[in-house]
Protein backbone atom coordinates (compact mmCIF):
# COMPACT_ATOMS: atom_id res chain seq x y z
CA UNK A 1 0.00 0.00 0.00
CA UNK A 2 2.62 2.18 0.75
CA UNK A 3 4.07 1.46 -2.12
CA UNK A 4 1.54 2.13 -4.11
CA UNK A 5 0.78 5.44 -2.01
CA UNK A 6 4.40 6.60 -3.13
CA UNK A 7 4.00 5.13 -6.69
CA UNK A 8 1.41 7.87 -7.13
CA UNK A 9 2.78 10.31 -5.49
CA UNK A 10 5.85 10.38 -7.68
CA UNK A 11 3.74 9.91 -11.11
CA UNK A 12 1.85 13.14 -9.84
CA UNK A 13 5.11 15.41 -9.34
CA UNK A 14 6.75 14.10 -12.43
CA UNK A 15 3.78 14.64 -14.56
CA UNK A 16 2.94 18.20 -12.66
CA UNK A 17 7.04 18.80 -12.94
CA UNK A 18 6.85 17.75 -17.07
CA UNK A 19 3.68 20.14 -17.17
CA UNK A 20 5.21 23.02 -15.87
CA UNK A 21 7.84 22.67 -17.88
CA UNK A 22 6.24 22.55 -21.26
CA UNK A 23 6.90 25.83 -23.52
CA UNK A 24 4.30 28.42 -23.69
CA UNK A 25 4.30 28.77 -27.89
CA UNK A 26 5.01 32.99 -28.36
CA UNK A 27 4.36 33.96 -31.86
CA UNK A 28 5.63 37.35 -33.26
CA UNK A 29 3.98 39.27 -35.36
CA UNK A 30 5.16 41.97 -37.33
CA UNK A 31 3.22 45.26 -37.47
CA UNK A 32 2.85 46.03 -41.22
CA UNK A 33 4.29 49.84 -41.06
CA UNK A 34 3.00 51.06 -44.11
CA UNK A 35 -0.57 50.20 -42.98
CA UNK A 36 0.46 51.69 -39.42
CA UNK A 37 -0.39 55.20 -38.15
CA UNK A 38 1.04 57.00 -34.89
CA UNK A 39 -0.56 60.52 -34.65
CA UNK A 40 0.84 62.80 -32.21
CA UNK A 41 -1.29 66.02 -30.26
CA UNK A 42 0.50 68.72 -28.38
CA UNK A 43 -0.82 71.72 -26.13
CA UNK A 44 -0.06 75.11 -25.88
CA UNK A 45 -1.70 77.86 -23.64
CA UNK A 46 -3.36 79.02 -26.86
CA UNK A 47 -4.41 75.80 -28.63
CA UNK A 48 -2.78 72.62 -29.87
CA UNK A 49 -0.80 71.16 -32.77
CA UNK A 50 -1.42 67.78 -34.26
CA UNK A 51 0.45 65.64 -36.93
CA UNK A 52 1.99 62.34 -37.93
CA UNK A 53 5.10 59.97 -37.29
CA UNK A 54 6.06 56.82 -38.79
CA UNK A 55 6.67 53.57 -38.04
CA UNK A 56 10.04 52.24 -38.88
CA UNK A 57 9.68 48.82 -37.38
CA UNK A 58 7.57 46.82 -35.00
CA UNK A 59 5.68 43.67 -33.34
CA UNK A 60 3.62 42.41 -31.11
CA UNK A 61 3.87 39.13 -29.29
CA UNK A 62 1.10 36.55 -28.22
CA UNK A 63 0.34 33.21 -26.67
CA UNK A 64 -2.47 31.79 -28.46
CA UNK A 65 -5.01 35.41 -29.04
CA UNK A 66 -3.60 37.04 -25.74
CA UNK A 67 -1.07 40.05 -26.46
CA UNK A 68 1.86 39.38 -24.23
CA UNK A 69 4.42 41.99 -25.55
CA UNK A 70 5.67 44.30 -28.17
CA UNK A 71 8.49 46.35 -29.22
CA UNK A 72 8.70 49.33 -31.31
CA UNK A 73 10.87 51.77 -33.82
CA UNK A 74 9.92 55.64 -34.52
CA UNK A 75 10.90 56.90 -37.37
CA UNK A 76 11.82 60.45 -36.12
CA UNK A 77 12.73 62.20 -39.36
CA UNK A 78 9.20 61.50 -41.08
CA UNK A 79 7.67 63.59 -37.98
CA UNK A 80 5.28 65.96 -39.70
CA UNK A 81 2.04 68.39 -39.06
CA UNK A 82 -1.12 67.99 -40.32
CA UNK A 83 -2.83 71.29 -39.01
CA UNK A 84 -0.16 73.83 -41.00
CA UNK A 85 0.36 74.26 -44.28
CA UNK A 86 2.85 76.02 -46.12
CA UNK A 87 5.89 78.51 -44.46
CA UNK A 88 3.93 77.84 -40.79
CA UNK A 89 3.94 73.99 -41.58
CA UNK A 90 7.98 74.27 -42.17
CA UNK A 91 9.00 76.02 -39.32
CA UNK A 92 7.07 74.36 -36.83
CA UNK A 93 8.39 70.78 -38.77
CA UNK A 94 11.93 71.95 -38.27
CA UNK A 95 11.77 73.14 -34.76
CA UNK A 96 9.70 69.93 -33.32
CA UNK A 97 12.93 68.41 -35.42
CA UNK A 98 15.52 70.50 -33.80
CA UNK A 99 17.35 70.15 -30.41
CA UNK A 100 14.90 72.36 -28.79
CA UNK A 101 12.91 69.57 -29.31
CA UNK A 102 13.22 66.10 -30.09
CA UNK A 103 17.04 66.56 -31.62
CA UNK A 104 16.09 64.26 -34.63
CA UNK A 105 19.64 64.55 -36.26
CA UNK A 106 21.52 63.05 -33.52
CA UNK A 107 18.31 61.06 -32.70
CA UNK A 108 17.06 59.45 -35.12
CA UNK A 109 14.62 56.85 -33.70
CA UNK A 110 12.41 56.66 -30.50
CA UNK A 111 11.63 53.12 -29.48
CA UNK A 112 8.92 51.43 -27.05
CA UNK A 113 9.54 47.78 -25.58
CA UNK A 114 6.67 46.34 -23.44
CA UNK A 115 7.52 45.49 -20.24
CA UNK A 116 4.11 44.30 -18.43
CA UNK A 117 1.00 42.95 -19.90
CA UNK A 118 -2.06 42.70 -18.04
CA UNK A 119 -5.52 41.78 -19.32
CA UNK A 120 -8.04 44.54 -18.39
CA UNK A 121 -11.30 42.78 -20.23
CA UNK A 122 -11.80 40.94 -24.05
CA UNK A 123 -9.22 42.31 -26.07
CA UNK A 124 -8.66 45.01 -23.61
CA UNK A 125 -4.95 45.32 -22.08
CA UNK A 126 -2.90 47.64 -19.88
CA UNK A 127 0.65 47.88 -21.22
CA UNK A 128 3.76 49.31 -19.07
CA UNK A 129 6.81 49.65 -20.72
CA UNK A 130 10.10 51.33 -21.87
CA UNK A 131 10.28 54.47 -23.68
CA UNK A 132 13.09 55.81 -25.24
CA UNK A 133 13.46 59.87 -26.55
CA UNK A 134 16.53 61.36 -27.15
CA UNK A 135 18.34 58.69 -25.61
CA UNK A 136 16.59 58.64 -22.72
CA UNK A 137 14.33 55.87 -21.51
CA UNK A 138 11.36 56.21 -19.14
CA UNK A 139 8.47 53.73 -18.15
CA UNK A 140 5.07 54.62 -19.53
CA UNK A 141 1.77 52.92 -19.14
CA UNK A 142 -1.03 52.74 -21.54
CA UNK A 143 -4.38 50.74 -22.83
CA UNK A 144 -4.19 48.78 -25.87
CA UNK A 145 -6.88 47.12 -27.66
CA UNK A 146 -7.21 44.21 -30.53
CA UNK A 147 -9.24 43.79 -32.76
CA UNK A 148 -7.96 40.87 -35.07
CA UNK A 149 -5.60 41.57 -36.89
CA UNK A 150 -5.31 45.48 -35.80
CA UNK A 151 -4.66 47.55 -32.74
CA UNK A 152 -4.85 50.39 -30.87
CA UNK A 153 -3.43 51.95 -28.25
CA UNK A 154 -3.78 55.77 -26.71
CA UNK A 155 -0.88 57.08 -24.45
CA UNK A 156 0.07 60.72 -22.76
CA UNK A 157 3.76 61.31 -22.98
CA UNK A 158 5.52 63.47 -20.12
CA UNK A 159 8.32 65.44 -22.71
CA UNK A 160 9.94 66.87 -19.77
CA UNK A 161 10.88 63.49 -18.61
CA UNK A 162 12.88 63.43 -21.81
CA UNK A 163 14.86 66.25 -21.98
CA UNK A 164 12.71 68.39 -24.35
CA UNK A 165 12.62 71.44 -22.39
CA UNK A 166 11.45 74.06 -24.63
CA UNK A 167 8.56 76.01 -23.40
CA UNK A 168 8.03 74.27 -20.69
CA UNK A 169 6.86 75.89 -17.46
CA UNK A 170 8.27 72.73 -15.39
CA UNK A 171 11.74 74.32 -16.36
CA UNK A 172 11.29 78.46 -17.37
CA UNK A 173 9.33 80.65 -15.08
CA UNK A 174 6.87 83.37 -16.70
CA UNK A 175 5.96 81.86 -20.25
CA UNK A 176 2.52 82.86 -20.01
CA UNK A 177 0.41 82.41 -23.11
CA UNK A 178 4.07 80.99 -24.42
CA UNK A 179 4.02 77.73 -22.33
CA UNK A 180 3.33 74.52 -24.08
CA UNK A 181 2.16 71.64 -21.89
CA UNK A 182 4.94 68.95 -21.30
CA UNK A 183 2.34 65.89 -21.92
CA UNK A 184 1.52 65.31 -25.70
CA UNK A 185 -0.79 62.29 -26.87
CA UNK A 186 0.03 59.60 -29.03
CA UNK A 187 -2.56 57.50 -30.70
CA UNK A 188 -1.77 54.79 -32.89
CA UNK A 189 -3.30 52.32 -34.91
CA UNK A 190 -1.43 49.25 -35.72
CA UNK A 191 -2.02 46.50 -38.65
CA UNK A 192 -0.21 42.95 -38.46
Amino acid sequence: MKKSVFSLVLAVVVGSAAFASTPVEVVKKEVKTAESTVTWKGYKVTGSHYGTINLKEGALMFDGDKLTGGEFVVDMTTLISTDLAGESKGKLEGHLKSDDFFGVESNPTSKLVFTNVKATGKNSYEVTGDLTIKGKTNPVTFDVSVYGNKATATMKVDRSKYDVKYGSGSFFDNLGDKTIYDEFDLVVDLAF
